[in-house]
């Protein structure tokens, strides 16, 4: 984490400048005797960054013809559509059932992407050539992916040169760049998150390198290519309007407030200007946010929603087994059973509205924001940015689990602040990849999900543990160290579970299908929950003097 300790005095000062001199000294004899002999994995070491960047390629290469889902077809037919139709008609097609339901940046993205996709195959972009699967389209797609998660690439390589101490900087920046959501996600399920996530870094850098303007011209051009990154907009909102809009003392800076609204607007007008012409900005946000979908998703988000669920069809079943006089509404009996999409419906437990939901997260959320409002600074800012992700993820409506990916990625960037972040983000990181699982149901591809997470998550704790772990001092502390490691080793046991009831079961009734999904989901849940709680009271009881040491930038 890049926090620039802020001096209370000229003596502490002096100190702190001959440590860094010293620091600066050890670790550039380190490098240079580690460089002789260093072996690729030794990615906190200056120069490793060509080694992670080729072997990463190469292993993103093999995987183009892996498994793909149906957002593959999905990203093929918005090339067709950018690239057939013009642009009134973009968000009115229906040729194919996956129609164009990202902002307008994200059209204009797939409208450059499908020029050159037009000389190398003209089948890819024919709109009524429904569900192509040419080497042409899947080498194509696939290479786009790797070729524009350069922007992640870059965003953090200027982390790491900027950063107080470069060493640990360096595995952060490595771990983001190999994240196996990213390998998963994008490269076998197949999306653009790498990129996207990219420029939520370099807008993260911005704020952390002073230029809080460009920082919130970046989140706006994000919002303008994913409208999930809503879910992070608050914190932005908050940290901006404290931090640049308003002086230390409260009072308004015009100019600085006039500019970022002024950008601000001109991100909006750039992506819904044309559609704003056209009048057919309803049509658009139609596309945007169906709220027809119901609370949980077909394969249930790790989230709270899904822990509800499962306490309802456990009370569900108890209540049929004991022949309770509990109320039993029948239209929930069958619902939410086998991951299939459509509405939400409690067999036991009150119905879930999206309003509850809405008021639940920006509850959570208000509390966050009040201590960023008091305590404006980049740490400040980036552990609520981390929480406003997390009270969306964990109580919003239809929450995709690949929306994890919100949790995980700004959490990295405090992985080594000390060891109350660190315990976080290993039980996060574990339970939100292994949540991702389930994307992944081919056997080849299940092998290499699994080898490379367990390979990542060892190559991240080592180095990690080693700068900021502390032992428990306390018998709380040692029994609440001892359950966090039980439930870590629960995995190995799910995992076992996931993968041998399938072939176990094959002779079961079509009810306990959803079985191994159900219990991914709750189990990643409780994590992810446990993790949530952990942060946000480490946050709201962050010392005050740790807090002065922070650089207000």
């Amino acid at each position: 984490m890049d926090v620039k300790p802020e001096s209370p005095s000229h003596a502490k000062e002096h100190n702190d400048i001959q440590q860094t001199d010293v620091t600066a000294v050890e670790d550039h004899l380190n490098s240079n005797s580690t460089l002789k002999s260093r072996k690729w994995f030794d990615w906190d070491v200056e120069g490793s960054e060509w080694d992670i960047l080729v072997i990463s390629t190469a292993l993103k290469l093999l995987l183009f013809p892996s498994y793909r889902s149906t957002d593959f077809e999905v990203h093929r037919n918005w090339l067709a559509i950018t690239y057939s139709l013009p642009i009134s008609k973009w968000y009115y097609d229906t040729t194919s059932e996956w129609t164009l339901d990202y902002p307008p940046f994200f059209a204009y993205f797939e409208k450059v992407l499908s020029i050159p996709a037009s000389f190398i195959d003209p089948k890819i972009v024919d709109l009524n050539n429904l569900n192509y699967d040419a080497w042409s389209v899947v080498a194509y797609q696939r290479f786009t992916v790797i070729l524009t998660e350069l922007v992640l690439g870059a965003a953090l390589l200027r982390f790491t040169r900027g950063a107080v101490d470069p060493s640990t900087q360096r595995i952060i920046s490595a771990s983001l760049f190999l994240h196996p959501g990213f390998l998963i996600v994008d490269h076998i399920h197949f999306q653009y998150n790498g990129f996207m996530f990219g420029i939520l870094l370099w807008s993260i850098l911005m704020a952390r390198n002073g230029n809080k303007l460009l920082s919130g011209i970046l989140f706006a051009v994000l919002l303008n290519f994913k409208h999930i990154y809503m879910y992070l907009a608050p914190a932005y909102f908050i940290y901006l309007l404290r931090a640049f809009c308003l002086s230390p003392s409260g009072r308004l800076e015009i100019g600085n407030f006039l500019s970022l609204a002024n950008a601000v607007i001109g991100v909006f007008i750039a992506s819904l200007g044309p559609f704003l012409v056209m009048g057919q900005i309803p049509q658009l946000l139609s596309r945007l946010f169906p709220f027809t979908r119901g609370l949980n998703h077909a394969y249930w988000a790790p989230n709270f929603w899904a822990l509800v669920t499962a306490v309802d069809r456990i009370l569900l079943k108890y209540a049929s087994w004991m022949g309770t006089s509990i109320a039993i509404n029948e239209s929930g009996v069958a619902s939410s059973s086998r991951g299939l999409v459509g509405d939400t419906v409690f067999a036991v437990l009150p119905n879930v509205k999206p309003v509850h939901t809405f008021a639940i997260t920006v509850s959570v959320q208000l509390v966050i924001l009040t201590k960023l409002w008091f305590s404006p600074t980049y740490k400040s800012f980036v552990t609520a940015l981390t929480l406003c992700g997390y009270a969306s993820f964990l109580f919003g409506w239809h929450v995709h689990e690949k929306a994890v990916l919100l949790i995980l990625v700004p959490l990295s960037l405090l992985a080594a602040e000390r060891h109350a972040y660190f315990r976080t983000f290993v039980i996060a990181s574990v339970a939100g990849v292994f949540s991702l699982f389930p994307l992944i149901f081919t056997p080849g591809e299940s092998i290499v999900k699994v080898v490379y997470s367990a390979l990542w998550i060892t190559m991240v704790y080592i180095p990690l543990a080693r700068r900021v772990y502390e032992f428990p001092t306390s018998l709380p502390l040692v029994v609440l160290d001892g359950l966090e490691k039980l439930y870590l080793g629960g995995f190995v046991v799910l995992l076992a579970f996931t993968t041998l009831f399938p072939v176990l079961s094959r002779q079961s009734s079509a009810a306990m299908e959803f079985l191994p999904l159900l219990a991914t989901s709750v189990y990643c849940a409780i994590g992810l929950l446990w993790g949530f709680i952990r942060l946000v009271f480490v946050y709201l009881n962050e010392e005050a003097s740790y807090q002065g040491q922070l650089s207000t930038l």
